[in-house]
């Protein structure tokens, strides 16, 4: 007798020996296989870039003026404007700014000067601006930022904030002397035509560590610190899946590096967390995602020195990234004096 259809799948279960797999068992086992084909690499990506931690450090006791912030961000961005190296008055000046605020906290002040194989102002001479505080050896804290700007722009946030940043960065460890070497340093020629190059103020910097042989525990890059905004999604990234880890408002400030040294990035976010009410975020990403590499850590990277960036992201949340509107009116620096507080406080645990 023929079998009819809406039975015949089941029957011939039973006539090769088989019982027909539940609807349930089917469902199961699908929703097994996405997670296992979709879910679990995105858990897996997730926790490898984002490193997520409930950990948190104690809330801090220092201060600092959002005003001396924005002091300092106002002389570079209009008394020194425009700081680029085809205005080499204006890139000396600005030197000279770094380094007596640099001489003023008492540290032990350097200069690197340089000069470049390029045609731009091929006769000018750049210079490099460190201060030094803890002892003279052991393995050294570096933390940099480039003084230069992008053409004839004001560049505020890139990277004034990251200078103003780095000089009260330097009073703080001024006043509480630090037990282990740290360099504050300063640097010209980030922007293009000279950035990715070997032109670079911070290659510079990094090839006379590596001739001296000094130790680097880690260094620290500065790169636009000071623009925050509490606009619903104002903030986004270069990869559509990094929208499904991280928050969609531009509030927070990030620590980027490569899958190198997450050991590191998550030290610092660690350590950084809770200091302030400042939110901190961190990525490990290949060089080949766009921003990872956008500054002078890159050069640390080339000669095997672990270096992370800490930024607010930049062009994925600053619209004024630049172009003229770079200003200082655009800038937080009540965000910024925490950005600074809480890394202050992260350089004390590591």
């Amino acid at each position: 007798m023929p079998i009819p259809t809406k039975h015949r799948s089941g029957a011939a279960a039973i006539i090769l020996g088989r019982q027909p797999i539940p609807l349930k068992k089917r469902l199961l086992s699908f929703f097994i296989l996405v997670f296992l084909l979709i879910l679990l690499p995105l858990i897996i990506f997730f926790f490898m870039v984002a490193q997520p931690s409930s950990a948190r450090s104690q809330p801090s006791t220092i201060s600092i003026n959002p005003a001396d912030l924005e002091a300092h961000v106002r002389k570079l961005s209009i008394d020194f404007f425009p700081r680029n190296p085809y205005q080499i008055e204006k890139i000396d000046l600005t030197a000279d700014y770094i380094l007596e605020q640099f001489k003023q906290t008492g540290g032990r002040v350097q200069e690197q000067p340089f000069s470049t194989s390029t045609t731009v102002n091929p006769d000018a001479e750049f210079r490099n601006i460190s201060v030094f505080f803890g002892p003279d050896n052991g393995p050294r804290l570096i933390i940099g930022a480039h003084y230069d700007a992008y053409g004839n722009l004001p560049g505020a946030d890139d990277n004034a904030s990251g200078v103003a940043g780095l000089i009260e960065l330097a009073k703080l460890f001024a006043s509480h002397p630090p037990t282990t070497s740290v360099e504050l340093v300063s640097y010209p020629l980030e922007e293009p035509p000279f950035y990715a190059t070997s032109e670079m103020g911070s290659a510079y910097h990094v090839r006379a560590l590596k001739k001296a042989g000094v130790e680097v525990k880690l260094m620290i890059c500065l790169e636009m610190i000071g623009y925050f905004t509490d606009q619903p999604n104002s903030q986004s990234y270069p990869n559509l899946a990094l929208n499904l880890f991280y928050p969609s408002t531009g509030n927070f400030i990030a620590i980027a590096s490569t899958f190198d040294y997450r050991k590191e990035t998550l030290t610092l976010k660690n350590a950084m967390r809770g200091t302030t009410t400042l939110a901190v975020e961190s990525i490990n990403a290949p060089k080949s995602l766009p921003g990872i590499d956008f500054s002078d850590h890159r050069n640390y990277w080339a000669y095997g020195y672990p270096a992370v960036m800490i930024t607010d992201t930049a062009f994925y949340r600053n619209p004024h990234y630049h172009k003229k509107t770079d200003t200082a009116d655009t800038l937080n620096y009540k965000k910024m004096s925490q950005v600074i507080i809480a890394l202050f406080e992260a350089t004390q645990k590591l």
